[in-house]
């Protein structure tokens, strides 16, 4: 396999990530792929595009405006419709690229960018499949599984960060991953040893974004958007997850007509390594096998 540097326009922004080529000789179907909450493409995203771009298919891997390697200021604004409109972009993209099958589109998301990829498949309506790995799904389940003081200081953040919209003044942050009873997002006691681990050593990171985004979190429920699509999807849960709650990811994905549900005995951040990493690959694969074969 080849791995480029790429880029492509978002806006008035530019994304920037990887093209993963497999030497088959032949147009491949093209993956999209994209992180979770204020991650970033080098927080393991490479081993699975590696396994996948193995398997015969193209992978196109970005961050969002914003975030890592692409363009965006402030830095670490997560805005969900700015978000949604990279995934446009970089589907867009993808179908532009030399090489690769432009009519096989697969959108493959984790945890936050799980929930994007329900909602970008849909509005797209062209996509040949998607992969889904604990993927958040309903704001209001995850709002209801943070700690209730937890959840007090976060919106006391929010609160502060959109007067400071209103007044001009630089964002107020929130942490992403933090220690039960923190300010973050994230306060689960896997978060920590978890997540961060996930960011190689010596690559910078940034665990905090802009409060201001709660709201739009609480708000906003991806899920819904599986009863709309006909693609073959697949939703790969974690029954452990403690930040993506599992319960109403199941009862979305029974809705969906055309949604295969595999179940993993992890937690949420379980899957990006080790054994558990070996079987949720292996099942994606033979998914992608199935649905979008090579030809």
């Amino acid at each position: 396999m080849t791995r480029a540097d790429v880029e492509f326009r978002s806006g008035p922004d530019r994304c920037r990530g990887w093209l993963y080529l497999p030497d088959t000789g032949r147009p491949a179907p093209i993956m999209v792929m994209a992180h979770g909450l204020g991650a970033v493409k080098e927080m393991r995203l490479d081993a699975f595009a590696e396994r996948f771009c193995d398997a015969g298919y193209a992978c196109l891997v970005f961050d969002y405006r914003h975030f890592g390697a692409s363009d965006g200021e402030p830095r670490q604004l997560l805005s969900i419709r700015r978000q949604l409109d990279d995934w446009a972009a970089a589907i867009a993209y993808a179908r532009t690229i030399p090489g690769v099958d432009q009519r096989r589109v697969v959108l493959w998301g984790t945890s936050f960018g799980g929930g994007h990829v329900m909602v970008a498949a849909a509005r797209d309506g062209d996509i040949a499949a998607v992969i889904s790995q604990c993927p958040f799904t309903s704001g209001t389940a995850s709002v209801l599984a943070m700690d209730p003081m937890t959840t007090v200081k976060v919106t006391a953040r929010a609160v502060a960060d959109l007067g400071a919209v209103v007044l001009r003044r630089k964002p107020v942050m929130v942490a992403l991953a933090g220690e039960p009873g923190d300010a973050a997002l994230m306060t689960a006691p896997d978060v920590v040893p978890g997540y961060l681990p996930l960011v190689p050593e010596g690559h910078p990171f940034t665990n905090e974004v802009a409060a201001r985004v709660v709201p739009t979190i609480a708000r906003h429920h991806p899920g819904r958007a599986l009863a709309n699509l006909t693609c073959p999807v697949l939703i790969c849960v974690c029954d452990q997850d403690s930040v993506a709650p599992p319960r109403q990811t199941v009862r979305y994905a029974r809705r969906g007509p055309t949604t295969r549900l595999i179940r993993y005995p992890e937690g949420h951040f379980d899957i990006y390594v080790g054994d558990a990493f070996e079987e949720v690959v292996a099942d994606q694969v033979d998914f992608l096998d199935r649905v979008v074969p090579l030809e």
